[in-house]
């Protein structure tokens, strides 16, 4: 579940990312928290089946990314996004604003500048300090196959810790 392109908010969010189309901070923020809430019914439906659902980008990197613009606060940018599914594990690829800047198709949208990049990573690092979620930071700069390996293993146990939650609470 990345950002949904194909729907009429994911394609105005598209054009605006490409750059097509100018938008107004505020009205950006909440578009991309209304594509968010476009996916939770469907969401709430896979979970009930006991289906793990993978997120590229949640909500914390769209609160990271607004509040990186400088006029807003990190409050006033997660309140859209109260009451989305609770992620079990909110993994952070680190990677440093150079290499980034050294990926391909770098700079091809908006926000993708190493300037822009460093504020965003300071968001992130107020976000990491909500010990009520469970972040997990993965170093990105490893090769793909050690990466994979890493968030793979760190998935499964995640995800074997909260069958055994669930299992616990069958039991009380």
């Amino acid at each position: 579940f990345p950002t949904d392109r194909t729907t009429e908010i994911g394609q105005l969010i598209s054009s605006y990312l490409v750059r097509e189309k100018n938008l107004e901070d505020h009205t950006v923020h909440l578009l991309f928290s209304a594509n968010r809430w476009e996916h939770v019914p469907l969401m709430k439906e896979k979970l009930h089946q006991g289906i793990t659902i993978v997120v590229d980008r949640y909500a914390f990197s769209g609160v990271a990314f607004t509040s990186a613009k400088g006029n807003f606060c990190l409050d006033w940018c997660k309140q859209p996004d109260v009451g989305l599914p609770k992620p079990d594990l909110i993994l952070f690829l680190q990677l440093s604003p150079e290499e980034a800047a050294e990926r391909e198709n770098f700079g091809h949208e908006r926000y993708e500048s190493s300037s822009f990049q460093e504020k965003v990573l300071q968001s992130f690092n107020c976000l990491m300090e909500d010990k009520s979620l469970n972040w997990k930071t993965v170093d990105a700069s490893q090769s793909i196959e050690d990466l994979h390996r890493e968030i793979k293993s760190i998935a499964e146990e995640t995800m074997q810790e909260v069958q055994n939650k669930l299992l616990g609470e069958l039991w009380k």
